[in-house]
Parts: C-alpha cells; sequence; structure tokens
C-alpha cells in the first residue's frame, strides 16, 4: 500500500520537484538527478513521512539539503558554449520573460538565499512553509528574501535602480 501510495506521489509531484530543481541547479539533467536523489531518499522514510503528512516538505528539504551539498562537493567547471548552444531554447518552465538572464542571476546568490527565493517565488510557498521546509525562523525567510531581491534587481537591472523585476507571489 505505501509503494502505491508512493508512486502515486511521485506522478503527481515529478513535474512541480523538476521545476523546483532546475532553479536551484539551473541544468535540466542535474534538476532530474537531484530530484530523483530526493525521492530516493523519501523512499526509505515513506512509512514515517506519510504519517507526518508533509511528504513534499520532506522532499523539498532534501534537494534543497542535496543540491547544498552537491555544491560543495563539486565545484562546476564552466564550460564555453558552442555555436549551437547560444541561440535559446523553448522552454516549459518559462514564467519569466527573461529566464535565462534571472536564472543566471539566481545561480549567482549563495545558495541558502536562492534555496529560499525558489521556494518563496517559483513555488510560491508562504513565508512559514519555507521556513519549515529550510529549518529557519519566519524572519530569517523574509530578511535573506528581502536582500536576495535587491541583489538579483541589482543584476538584472544595473542602470535602473528604481525600475524592480517582480516575481511570481512577490508583493507589489
Amino acid at each position: 500500500m505505501d509503494d502505491e501510495q508512493f508512486r502515486l506521489f511521485v506522478r503527481q509531484q515529478w513535474g512541480p520537484l523538476t521545476r523546483t530543481a532546475y532553479l536551484l541547479t539551473g541544468d535540466r539533467g542535474t534538476a532530474e538527478d537531484l530530484v530523483q536523489s530526493a525521492l530516493e531518499k523519501t523512499h526509505r522514510h515513506w512509512g514515517r513521512i506519510l504519517r507526518k503528512d508533509a511528504p513534499e516538505v520532506y522532499v523539498r528539504r532534501a534537494m534543497v539539503n542535496t543540491a547544498i551539498s552537491w555544491r560543495r562537493r563539486r565545484r562546476p567547471l564552466e564550460v564555453p558554449l558552442l555555436a549551437s548552444d547560444s541561440e535559446p531554447v523553448p522552454d516549459a518552465y518559462a514564467r519569466v520573460e527573461q529566464r535565462q538572464q534571472l536564472v543566471l542571476a539566481l545561480r549567482q546568490l549563495p545558495r541558502r538565499t536562492q534555496a529560499i527565493l525558489v521556494l518563496r517565488y517559483f513555488e510560491d510557498l508562504s513565508e512559514a512553509d519555507t521556513a519549515s521546509i529550510l529549518g529557519c525562523s519566519v524572519g530569517s525567510v523574509k530578511s535573506q528574501a528581502s536582500r536576495g531581491l535587491a541583489r538579483l534587481r541589482a543584476q538584472l537591472n544595473p542602470t535602473v535602480p528604481s525600475s524592480p523585476v517582480r516575481l511570481q507571489g512577490e508583493p507589489a
């Protein structure tokens, strides 16, 4: 019974989890690896997680922790783009007009700040839910989100500080 519930959970959550992982890693292949790794960890404790009624929280926390761990172990090497890679390809995850620039700017933020922005504004989680997933206070989520958004704005609009970029779910 538990295995069937886990399969159903994976089928329902694969898309949203992969989108979150993509935003955390910046690469589709690595994002899929991250989701699989987090789901593997989740499956080991599925009965306990299901009893607490919080599998989404557990998986997202596992993804964030694993992404941070991978980043510490593997320093990414920069690979020059081939001419064929330089043209943007339509992306199913695109909700922001300048997705590539935003993801690049997002990847330059500290990992914890990046995780907070992804969970808050791309996954549209509340401050309390984000704090719960990351195991920190709501105040910490608020302050890091504010600093992270300010850095994104500065990177995306260096000459126009009065024209902020609004992310989905960000208050006006």
